[in-house]
């Protein structure tokens, strides 16, 4: 491995190095990580800020909006005094005061496919913390395209999901992995399904699904556990519930 880790890093990070699972070789593959978050927003926070605390070495941020008084009920990397900023903006000085060894590349415009066409090649694995069907189905088709692991995560008033896409490999079966339209094979019509903003989240809830986004996104990069590929990781906060949905490749014809 390249890129050592300096003395402050390994202090910083001694609690993952302890692990016999992560070790410094973990660690050397966080540092060499780059990752792509779509949002600064609900998911995106806890996404940016537990990667940035575990030393992935590379965060972009894709979000052309700005704070609001509104958003800090679960936003959590933005605060007061940064009302009316840029998100991006908003969450790098945020990362950059909890790790100064994390370089942040961001991105005020909309991710879409001409996105993706121009940044996404400088990337190795795609996080989708987006509140909107377009931008969910863009970054499946983006990352796929590019052969990418995703990680996706979407929440609801009480309750959200979670699951990982590598649709361009095999699992253990031998069998393609699945894709996001073999989970959701048609996108729903503009304005059929009510947003954050019409119908309220409980904020907490975007913290556990932020963070277990973040957990994929560091098991696939150091190599450990299994990761939610083709499986869809449900959770109903009120009724403390997690439950596991096995998805396949759909046969074509």
């Amino acid at each position: 491995m390249t890129d050592a880790l300096s003395q402050d890093e390994i202090e910083r990070y001694k609690r993952h190095i302890l692990l016999p699972e992560v070790g410094g070789e973990g660690q050397q593959r966080l540092k060499q990580a780059r990752v792509l978050v779509i949002g600064a927003g609900g998911l995106g926070a806890p996404v940016l800020q537990y990667l940035a605390a575990a030393g992935v070495g590379t965060l972009g941020i894709v979000d052309d909006d700005h704070v609001s008084l509104s958003n800090l009920q679960r936003q959590v990397i933005h605060d007061s005094g940064t009302l009316n900023e840029l998100k991006t903006a908003s969450a790098q000085q945020a990362i950059a005061r909890l790790n100064p060894h994390v370089r942040v590349t961001s991105f005020e415009e909309r991710f879409d496919a001409a996105f993706a066409a121009n940044h996404l090649k400088r990337f190795d694995l795609l996080v989708d913390g987006s509140d909107n069907f377009d931008t969910r189905y863009a970054a499946a088709d983006a990352a796929e395209a590019a052969e990418i692991p995703l990680v996706t995560g979407a929440v609801g008033r009480f309750d959200g999901t979670v699951t990982v896409l590598a649709p361009y490999e095999t699992n253990e079966e031998g069998q393609q992995n699945p894709t996001y339209r073999d989970l959701f094979p048609i996108k729903p019509p503009q304005g059929l399904l009510p947003n954050c903003a019409e119908t309220g989240v409980i904020g907490a809830l975007t913290g556990v699904i932020g963070t277990l986004m973040a957990m994929e996104v560091i098991k696939i990069v150091t190599g450990i556990g299994v990761p939610l590929v083709g499986r869809l990781l449900s959770y109903d906060s009120l009724g403390a519930n997690f439950n596991t949905i096995r998805y396949r490749r759909r046969s074509k014809g």
